[in-house]
Protein backbone atom coordinates (compact mmCIF):
# COMPACT_ATOMS: atom_id res chain seq x y z
CA UNK A 1 0.00 0.00 0.00
CA UNK A 2 0.81 3.76 -0.34
CA UNK A 3 -0.11 6.87 0.99
CA UNK A 4 -1.85 9.77 -0.74
CA UNK A 5 -2.54 12.41 0.94
CA UNK A 6 -4.66 15.77 0.03
CA UNK A 7 -7.66 16.37 -1.04
CA UNK A 8 -7.72 16.26 -4.58
CA UNK A 9 -5.12 13.56 -5.25
CA UNK A 10 -6.71 11.70 -1.80
CA UNK A 11 -10.36 11.98 -3.83
CA UNK A 12 -8.74 11.05 -7.18
CA UNK A 13 -7.19 8.23 -6.28
CA UNK A 14 -10.36 6.27 -4.22
CA UNK A 15 -12.13 7.24 -7.92
CA UNK A 16 -9.13 5.42 -9.62
CA UNK A 17 -10.20 1.36 -10.26
CA UNK A 18 -6.36 0.85 -10.63
CA UNK A 19 -6.31 1.83 -6.55
CA UNK A 20 -7.84 -1.08 -5.29
CA UNK A 21 -7.46 -2.40 -3.35
CA UNK A 22 -7.90 0.45 -0.65
CA UNK A 23 -6.42 0.18 3.03
CA UNK A 24 -7.43 2.43 5.16
CA UNK A 25 -8.94 6.26 4.36
CA UNK A 26 -8.14 8.72 7.43
CA UNK A 27 -10.18 11.85 7.38
CA UNK A 28 -11.17 14.35 9.54
CA UNK A 29 -15.33 14.63 10.47
CA UNK A 30 -15.06 17.45 7.49
CA UNK A 31 -13.26 16.03 5.04
CA UNK A 32 -15.19 12.88 5.80
CA UNK A 33 -18.53 14.35 4.78
CA UNK A 34 -17.07 14.91 0.66
CA UNK A 35 -16.19 11.49 0.37
CA UNK A 36 -19.43 9.67 0.54
CA UNK A 37 -19.79 6.26 0.39
CA UNK A 38 -16.14 4.20 0.83
CA UNK A 39 -14.92 0.77 -0.75
CA UNK A 40 -16.73 -2.14 0.14
CA UNK A 41 -14.83 -3.35 3.44
CA UNK A 42 -12.93 0.28 4.31
CA UNK A 43 -14.30 2.22 6.74
CA UNK A 44 -13.40 6.04 6.91
CA UNK A 45 -11.66 6.67 10.34
CA UNK A 46 -12.38 9.90 11.72
CA UNK A 47 -9.41 11.41 13.52
CA UNK A 48 -8.30 15.36 14.12
CA UNK A 49 -5.58 16.96 11.83
CA UNK A 50 -2.82 16.19 14.26
CA UNK A 51 -3.46 12.57 14.30
CA UNK A 52 -3.86 12.03 10.43
CA UNK A 53 -0.08 13.66 10.51
CA UNK A 54 1.29 11.09 12.70
CA UNK A 55 0.66 8.57 10.04
CA UNK A 56 2.15 10.02 7.64
CA UNK A 57 5.89 11.10 6.46
CA UNK A 58 7.06 14.23 8.27
CA UNK A 59 6.20 17.68 6.52
CA UNK A 60 2.67 16.05 4.44
CA UNK A 61 0.26 18.70 3.61
CA UNK A 62 -3.08 16.18 3.95
CA UNK A 63 -5.54 18.89 3.98
CA UNK A 64 -7.55 16.72 6.53
CA UNK A 65 -7.67 13.64 3.88
CA UNK A 66 -5.16 10.78 3.29
CA UNK A 67 -5.68 7.02 1.93
CA UNK A 68 -3.40 3.81 1.79
CA UNK A 69 -3.93 2.68 -2.00
CA UNK A 70 -2.96 0.23 -3.88
CA UNK A 71 0.65 0.81 -5.83
CA UNK A 72 -0.12 3.10 -9.25
CA UNK A 73 1.31 0.59 -12.39
CA UNK A 74 3.16 2.26 -15.19
CA UNK A 75 1.81 1.32 -18.82
CA UNK A 76 4.44 -0.06 -21.47
CA UNK A 77 6.23 2.55 -24.00
CA UNK A 78 4.71 0.38 -26.83
CA UNK A 79 1.52 1.53 -25.62
CA UNK A 80 2.12 4.46 -25.77
CA UNK A 81 3.73 4.51 -29.25
CA UNK A 82 1.30 2.88 -30.97
CA UNK A 83 -1.69 4.50 -32.96
CA UNK A 84 0.68 7.24 -33.25
CA UNK A 85 -1.40 11.06 -33.10
CA UNK A 86 -1.24 13.82 -30.44
CA UNK A 87 1.92 15.01 -27.96
CA UNK A 88 3.34 13.09 -25.57
CA UNK A 89 5.66 14.36 -23.11
CA UNK A 90 9.34 12.99 -22.39
CA UNK A 91 11.07 14.05 -18.86
CA UNK A 92 14.69 13.77 -18.28
CA UNK A 93 16.05 13.16 -14.80
CA UNK A 94 13.30 15.12 -13.27
CA UNK A 95 13.76 14.56 -9.74
CA UNK A 96 11.50 17.06 -7.84
CA UNK A 97 8.07 15.90 -6.96
CA UNK A 98 6.56 19.66 -7.34
CA UNK A 99 8.09 20.13 -10.78
CA UNK A 100 6.87 16.67 -12.07
CA UNK A 101 3.45 16.95 -10.05
CA UNK A 102 3.01 20.48 -11.98
CA UNK A 103 4.07 18.86 -15.28
CA UNK A 104 1.38 16.17 -14.87
CA UNK A 105 -1.46 18.95 -13.94
CA UNK A 106 -0.46 20.50 -17.37
CA UNK A 107 -0.35 17.30 -19.77
CA UNK A 108 -4.10 16.37 -18.20
CA UNK A 109 -5.09 20.01 -18.97
CA UNK A 110 -4.12 19.98 -22.17
CA UNK A 111 -4.71 16.67 -23.44
CA UNK A 112 -1.63 14.94 -23.55
CA UNK A 113 -1.67 11.23 -24.52
CA UNK A 114 0.77 10.05 -21.67
CA UNK A 115 3.80 11.39 -19.88
CA UNK A 116 7.33 9.13 -20.16
CA UNK A 117 9.98 8.71 -17.26
CA UNK A 118 12.77 6.78 -16.38
CA UNK A 119 12.28 3.84 -13.63
CA UNK A 120 15.47 5.55 -11.66
CA UNK A 121 15.88 9.73 -11.12
CA UNK A 122 12.29 10.33 -11.07
CA UNK A 123 9.67 10.59 -7.94
CA UNK A 124 7.25 7.47 -7.14
CA UNK A 125 3.74 7.61 -8.21
CA UNK A 126 2.70 8.85 -4.19
CA UNK A 127 3.14 10.93 -1.79
CA UNK A 128 4.18 14.44 -2.45
CA UNK A 129 3.70 13.92 -6.25
CA UNK A 130 0.41 12.38 -6.08
CA UNK A 131 -0.19 15.71 -3.53
CA UNK A 132 1.44 17.95 -6.07
CA UNK A 133 -0.41 16.71 -8.87
CA UNK A 134 -3.89 16.58 -7.75
CA UNK A 135 -5.55 14.15 -9.27
CA UNK A 136 -3.85 14.04 -12.49
CA UNK A 137 -1.42 11.62 -11.62
CA UNK A 138 -4.62 9.42 -12.16
CA UNK A 139 -5.84 10.95 -15.31
CA UNK A 140 -2.65 10.62 -17.57
CA UNK A 141 -0.61 7.48 -18.15
CA UNK A 142 2.72 7.31 -17.05
CA UNK A 143 5.71 5.01 -18.86
CA UNK A 144 8.71 4.15 -16.67
CA UNK A 145 11.36 2.76 -18.87
CA UNK A 146 15.19 1.65 -18.04
CA UNK A 147 16.44 4.16 -20.93
CA UNK A 148 15.42 7.48 -22.68
CA UNK A 149 17.27 6.61 -25.68
CA UNK A 150 16.24 3.86 -26.40
CA UNK A 151 11.87 5.01 -25.63
CA UNK A 152 12.47 7.35 -28.38
CA UNK A 153 14.08 5.14 -30.98
CA UNK A 154 11.20 2.79 -30.22
CA UNK A 155 8.43 6.27 -30.40
CA UNK A 156 10.25 6.95 -33.78
CA UNK A 157 9.84 3.44 -34.86
CA UNK A 158 6.23 4.07 -34.43
CA UNK A 159 6.34 7.10 -36.32
CA UNK A 160 6.72 9.99 -33.64
CA UNK A 161 8.71 13.37 -34.29
CA UNK A 162 10.78 14.12 -30.77
CA UNK A 163 11.43 17.52 -30.44
CA UNK A 164 13.87 18.38 -27.20
CA UNK A 165 13.51 21.92 -25.63
CA UNK A 166 16.71 23.94 -24.85
CA UNK A 167 17.39 27.58 -24.45
CA UNK A 168 20.21 27.84 -26.75
CA UNK A 169 18.37 25.80 -29.90
CA UNK A 170 18.03 27.77 -33.28
CA UNK A 171 14.69 27.12 -34.10
CA UNK A 172 11.82 28.02 -31.99
CA UNK A 173 9.08 25.55 -30.80
CA UNK A 174 5.95 27.60 -32.36
CA UNK A 175 7.22 27.14 -35.77
CA UNK A 176 8.71 24.23 -35.61
CA UNK A 177 4.96 22.45 -34.67
CA UNK A 178 2.74 21.17 -37.04
CA UNK A 179 0.30 18.77 -35.87
CA UNK A 180 2.19 15.67 -36.58
CA UNK A 181 2.63 13.17 -33.67
CA UNK A 182 5.36 14.65 -31.45
CA UNK A 183 7.21 13.78 -28.25
CA UNK A 184 8.30 16.92 -26.13
CA UNK A 185 11.19 16.01 -24.43
CA UNK A 186 12.23 18.27 -20.83
CA UNK A 187 15.17 18.05 -19.53
CA UNK A 188 16.29 17.95 -15.67
CA UNK A 189 15.88 21.17 -13.39
CA UNK A 190 19.66 21.95 -13.45
CA UNK A 191 21.39 20.51 -16.07
CA UNK A 192 18.82 20.74 -19.28
CA UNK A 193 18.60 17.25 -21.85
CA UNK A 194 21.38 14.83 -21.43
CA UNK A 195 23.81 14.64 -24.81
CA UNK A 196 22.07 11.00 -25.57
CA UNK A 197 18.83 11.89 -24.84
CA UNK A 198 19.30 15.31 -26.94
CA UNK A 199 20.75 13.56 -29.68
CA UNK A 200 18.15 11.26 -29.78
CA UNK A 201 16.02 14.10 -30.77
CA UNK A 202 14.73 14.88 -34.33
CA UNK A 203 15.68 18.40 -33.80
CA UNK A 204 16.34 20.89 -30.83
CA UNK A 205 13.84 24.06 -30.22
CA UNK A 206 13.52 26.79 -28.18
CA UNK A 207 10.92 29.25 -26.54
CA UNK A 208 11.19 32.49 -27.56
CA UNK A 209 11.86 34.78 -24.46
CA UNK A 210 11.95 38.35 -25.61
CA UNK A 211 12.08 39.97 -21.97
CA UNK A 212 15.87 38.75 -21.95
CA UNK A 213 15.28 36.31 -18.73
CA UNK A 214 17.83 32.99 -19.56
CA UNK A 215 15.50 30.39 -18.67
CA UNK A 216 12.15 29.18 -17.33
CA UNK A 217 11.06 26.69 -14.45
CA UNK A 218 10.84 23.42 -16.23
CA UNK A 219 6.86 22.90 -15.01
CA UNK A 220 6.57 26.43 -16.56
CA UNK A 221 8.43 25.84 -19.73
CA UNK A 222 6.41 22.16 -20.28
CA UNK A 223 3.02 23.69 -19.37
CA UNK A 224 3.96 26.55 -22.39
CA UNK A 225 5.27 23.95 -24.67
CA UNK A 226 1.87 21.66 -24.08
CA UNK A 227 0.05 24.80 -25.27
CA UNK A 228 1.66 25.42 -28.17
CA UNK A 229 1.13 21.99 -29.20
CA UNK A 230 -2.73 21.81 -28.28
CA UNK A 231 -3.00 24.83 -30.17
CA UNK A 232 -1.58 23.10 -33.42
CA UNK A 233 -3.68 20.32 -33.00
CA UNK A 234 -6.90 22.09 -32.87
CA UNK A 235 -6.11 24.06 -35.97
CA UNK A 236 -5.03 20.78 -38.04
CA UNK A 237 -8.77 19.16 -36.67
Amino acid sequence: MEWVWGRHAALAALANPARTPVGRILATAEVAKLIGKPPPGVRIETLTNGEIAQALPPGAVHQGLAAAVAPLEPVAIEDLAEDAHGVLLMLDQLTDPQNVGAVLRSAAAFGARGVIMQDRHAPPFSGALAKAAAGALEQVPIARVTNLSRALETLADAGWRALGLAGDAEATLAETLDGQPTVLVLGSEGEGLRRLVSEHCDLLVRIPMPGGFESLNVAAAGAIALYEASRKLAARV
